[in-house]
């Protein structure tokens, strides 16, 4: 079994709080280019459907990576592979800066993205193997809460640097964001051990097949694609809908709107405690309504507080949603659940890589309030979908963080 406890006794408050940052970091390089859509429109006079290429180029590339470096971590080891993922970062980030041509932003953002998607599968694995069973709750819950918050911080932060300078600064400083996280890394946190697998490279891979062999499993991915279509639809959505002549805000403005949605997130670390209160099938039927109805009244009234309290709404619901859903896909998963896992966070990037392409479409074709309105009958059409899963009593209320106490193997 796996339970490595380093002869050196880490220092799990200062390994927490560096995992913590660097994995808000990486994974807002995702949604920093959602407030820049307008402005690469203009500087590289393409249309808006396709400016959110520099989105889901990023988010396609992060998908399909994760599924690849999660096997090769258990080659390689962990801190190998963050080190290595945040060194690529920090190389092809500031170049995107550097580029004139549309689709040059498009194969840098391609690199970004499969170099960020090293961090994910890596950190969650050490986190596992790292920490004891004691504070491995803990860990896990904050690396949860810093993927959730990079939706939000990704966009305050290039919508902040490119109000005060260039687009292209937006790359240039979170190179050197990068660089000081690689440092952090490697000279913060405790080196892994690293167990020499006689699995072949493609082992898990084929590992994935056997999830779609679980009964209820497989349309669980339903509600893992449409949770990040939904969250970066409306986060696409979000500006022009503010920016239009119903409000008419300035970018500042717009700012403080996306950065309510920090509030709902906060809901995320209390989660486990609602699914073994409440049920998880209870909790994640409860996150989805909550969002559903949120972000379908999001484009009902032209009230600006109304709003504000309906995104906030929204985000608590996905809040509340996410990290119950990871608890039904690890239980459903059984022995499979790493890869299990590793497919969830697949999907949930798929999802994420068409929510910017599906938004601007119904913008262009339907107008904003019916795109929330579209957005919002997704979710609340995957309530359906619980329905549909039997779980034992014994495992109703089995939050996966219990479940990896005993994990002996990421895949």
């Amino acid at each position: 079994m796996i339970n490595p406890v380093n002869p050196t006794a880490p220092r799990y408050n200062l390994t927490t709080l560096i995992l913590f940052w660097c994995s808000l970091i990486v994974v807002s390089s995702l949604y920093l280019t959602i407030p820049l859509f307008s402005v690469f429109e203009d500087v590289f006079q393409v249309s808006s459907s396709k400016a959110a290429w520099a989105g889901s180029a990023f988010s396609f590339a992060f998908a399909g990576g994760a599924l690849l470096f999660g096997g090769l971590s258990d080659r390689y080891g962990r801190k190998k592979m963050m080190i290595t993922g945040l060194g690529l970062l920090t190389v092809s980030t500031p170049f995107i800066g550097t580029v004139h041509e549309f689709q040059w932003l498009i194969v840098l953002r391609v690199i970004q993205g499969l170099a960020a998607s090293m961090f994910p599968p890596s950190v969650l694995a050490y986190a596992m193997e790292m920490f004891p069973a004691t504070k491995r709750v803990t860990i896990l819950g904050f690396i949860s809460t810093a993927f959730l918050m990079a939706s939000i911080v990704g966009q305050i932060y290039s919508s902040t640097v490119v109000m005060g300078l260039s687009w292209n600064y937006v790359f240039y400083i979170l190179g050197i964001v990068y660089f000081v996280s690689l440092f952090l890394i490697t000279v913060g946190i405790p080196k892994d051990i690293t167990h020499k697998s006689k699995d072949s490279f493609f082992t898990p891979l084929k590992r994935l097949v056997g999830i779609f062999r679980k009964k209820g499993l497989p349309i669980c991915y339903i509600i893992s694609s449409i949770l990040f279509i939904a969250l970066v639809g409306f986060f696409s959505t979000i500006g022009s809908y503010l920016s239009s002549p119903l409000f008419g805000l300035s970018h500042q403005e717009i700012l403080w709107v996306r950065a309510a949605g920090i509030i709902g997130m906060f809901i995320s670390p209390f989660d486990g405690g609602l699914v073994t209160r409440f049920g998880v099938k209870n909790v994640l039927w409860c996150g989805l309504i909550m969002a559903g109805i949120g972000l379908g009244l999001v484009g009902t009234s032209g009230n600006l507080t109304f709003l504000f309290l309906m995104s906030i709404i929204f985000t608590a619901g996905i809040a509340m949603a996410l990290p119950a859903l990871l608890s039904l896909i690890g239980t459903l998963a059984g022995e499979l659940r790493a890869s299990a896992l590793s497919f969830h966070m697949f999907m949930l990037f798929i999802g994420a890589s068409l929510g910017p392409i599906i938004s601007i479409y119904l913008i262009n074709t339907q107008g904003h309030r019916i795109t929330f309105e579209v957005l919002a009958g997704l979710l609340l059409l995957s309530t359906v979908v619980p329905f549909f899963i039997r779980l034992e009593r014994k495992e109703t209320i089995t939050p996966i963080n219990q479940h990896n106490q005993s994990n002996t193997k990421y895949h």
